[in-house]
């Protein structure tokens, strides 16, 4: 238990404030122990020495902090053993319930016992290669065998190249993306060799525009000796892998592949004794086998800096494999790849509307959801892709069921009045028959929203009705079911394209058919820069310290920072993305009625990458 923690829960325990409990342990620098904050922190000192609360509180923490606090679960961890666990270790029943049986030893102790550790992680990716596959096989008839798809496809690379990777696994940042278009991979070691290379030592180490320069040949291949050529050459003579360090402790030290494993972990750990003693082993082996001491000591100072950036080849070899199969899928496939990214997005309202807008952008349609065309989840349809009926609010799993069975079973819906007498269901009642009729469900069967809004509870009695009628096995005098005659299309029915569009983004999570935003995008062309590329500049590029975006207000958080000052956090997105504008009291105070969702703005300031999401500092605002 760290010292912050310590505060809180035993602040919790106490029945303290929650408000005096985390004044404390903001004063806490983090990965600070607790008695030493105290002596270096005056403010918590103070609160120490004055407040007799904050005193039983700090006094009691001191005890607690370092002890064990909870017992944690790993994720995917797996003990394997060639005897029952039972003889090895002792064993206990998970916290999260009786289903799990863990080890009560700790992951190295399990280790230094010998027994074998396997991380088996689950990857959404894989669902998503499954979904699309299916999908391909339902509407195209083709089979793929996904592991051996030919390593050199065209398209795929083509792909990769334009840096056209939202989707694909590992590749889908901006970072990355604008290295791949650089790096121009024709080859599945580029991809490989891509992956491993976007990592924080690589790039902090600047390897990154080296390792593109020579393999588009305009950086010179050099090797401090001859024999690591054949080691080094995949990689254009930069050490990269783990592996390529372990041969090269084989090849020229003479080390067995136990040693050269050791020489892995000493210089991954940072163990300084083991490394010392590895380093005049690795010096005497090479001298031994012919190798001059002033180029040992070369070769040695490529091993140190391999703790920050030497990655496992096998490993990222797992990970390309992966991005090469979605990558392929996206090529060929782009309809069925982006529906099953959309279904396993789940109900992340965020990732979806930035999926639409990827899938809008490569010329696929994203449709709204329709009674007689939409399915569960988002569906292939032709060349476009159709929203689920699940994705509604208001609208549940078993109601969805029960309409697309009756479909199935009955044929297409003819009108609200076949509905309405079809479907009979304890979840279709006002809320939820508003829901789809808001988010233009039945537009297809020329029914107009606003004229059928005003009937809704008409049609809701007009549905008992037919439910009670087809209950008692009654029909009408000429064997027909009842009819709906009250909502016909007319002028008095249209409803407003804005008042259509806040209906799709509260009932949808986004706008479908249009976007607010779309009449004010040529007023604004020439003044603001689109969202999207604004999202991707890093901290480097000049435009950041001052640039301007327009959009419509979708969200306003309000807090109040420490000096008691009015702070908003507004969220304004555009046709292309969204992004989050930090507004100060100060700016605030000059036009505080702007900030209102749905009102369309542009707004003028920095960029900030605190934290690691480019955010809009704003300076000055207008109403467009």
């Amino acid at each position: 238990m760290m010292a912050r923690a310590a505060i809180r829960d035993t602040g919790r325990a106490l029945g303290m404030p929650y408000g005096l409990c985390d004044q404390i342990a903001k004063l806490i620098p983090f990965n600070t122990p607790l008695k030493q904050a105290l002596e270096k922190v005056p403010e918590l000192k103070q609160m120490f020495d004055t407040n007799e609360d904050a005193q039983k509180i700090l006094e009691s923490a001191l005890k607690l902090e370092g002890t064990v606090r909870h017992a944690s679960v790993h994720a995917c961890g797996v003990v394997i053993s060639p005897k029952p666990l039972t003889n090895v270790v002792p064993l206990q029943r998970a916290p999260q319930g009786d289903d799990s049986v863990i080890t009560q030893f700790e992951m190295h102790s399990i280790e230094d016992l010998g027994l074998l550790k396997i991380d088996l992680l689950g990857l959404k990716n894989l669902t998503i290669i499954e979904k699309a596959l299916r999908l391909i096989k339902e509407i195209h008839n083709v089979d793929i065998d996904i592991n051996n798809l030919p390593l050199d496809d065209k398209k795929t690379f083509e792909l990769l190249k334009s840096g056209e990777t939202t989707g694909i696994f590992q590749l889908e940042s901006s970072g990355i993306r604008h290295f791949l278009k650089q790096l121009k991979p024709s080859e599945f070691e580029d991809i490989i060799a891509m992956i491993s290379l976007y990592r924080p030592g690589t790039l902090d180490a600047g390897m990154v525009p080296h390792y593109i320069a020579r393999k588009l040949g305009r950086e010179e291949v050099t090797y401090l000796h001859p024999r690591l050529e054949p080691i080094l050459k995949k990689t254009y003579g930069i050490g990269l892998y783990q592996e390529q360090m372990m041969r090269i402790a084989r090849d020229l030290a003479g080390f067995t592949l136990a040693e050269a494993d050791t020489l892995r972990k000493a210089i991954g750990k940072k163990i300084k004794s083991l490394l010392e003693e590895q380093k005049e082993k690795l010096l005497s082996g090479m001298i031994n086998n012919g190798i001059d001491e002033q180029t040992a000591q070369k070769i040695w100072k490529l091993f140190p800096p391999f703790a920050r950036y030497g990655f496992n080849r096998s490993h990222g070899a797992s990970y390309a494999t992966i991005s090469y199969q979605t990558a392929y899928l996206k090529a060929h496939f782009p309809v069925e790849f982006m529906t099953s990214l959309l279904n396993v997005s789940g109900s992340d309202v965020e990732r979806i509307n930035f999926l639409i807008n990827e899938a809008r952008r490569l010329g696929i349609n994203v449709l709204p959801p329709d009674i007689n065309l939409s399915f569960q989840d988002f569906a292939a349809h032709d060349k476009d892709i159709r929203f689920g009926l699940l994705a509604i609010k208001n609208i549940g799993a078993n109601i969805v069921d029960v309409i697309i069975d009756e479909r199935s079973r009955g044929g297409p819906f003819a009108d609200l009045s076949d509905f309405l007498n079809r479907i009979h269901h304890r979840d279709l009642n006002k809320k939820s028959l508003e829901s789809l009729v808001k988010c233009g469900t039945f537009d297809s069967l020329g029914i107009p929203r606003g004229e059928t809004l005003k009937s809704i509870d008409e049609l809701i009695k007009f549905n008992q009705a037919s439910k009670k009628l087809k209950g008692s096995n009654q029909n009408t005098l000429f064997g027909d079911t009842p009819k709906l005659s009250s909502i016909k299309p007319g002028e008095e029915g249209e409803v407003d394209k804005k008042t259509m569009l806040t209906w799709e983004k509260e009932l949808l999570g986004l706008y479908i058919t249009d976007h607010p935003f779309s009449d004010y995008a040529a007023k604004v062309k020439n003044r603001a820069k689109p969202i999207k590329e604004v999202t991707e500049l890093d901290e480097e590029d000049p435009h950041v310290s001052r640039l301007s975006v327009a959009g419509v207000i979708t969200g306003v958080h309000q807090i109040s920072t420490k000096t008691g000052q009015p702070m908003l956090f507004v969220t304004i997105e555009d046709t292309s993305d969204a992004i989050e504008i930090l507004v100060f009291a100060d700016t605030i105070s000059k036009n505080p009625n702007i900030w209102k969702e749905n009102k369309a703005v542009i707004v003028n300031g920095r960029l900030s990458f605190k934290g690691g999401e480019p955010k809009l500092i704003c300076n000055a605002v207008k109403e467009l």
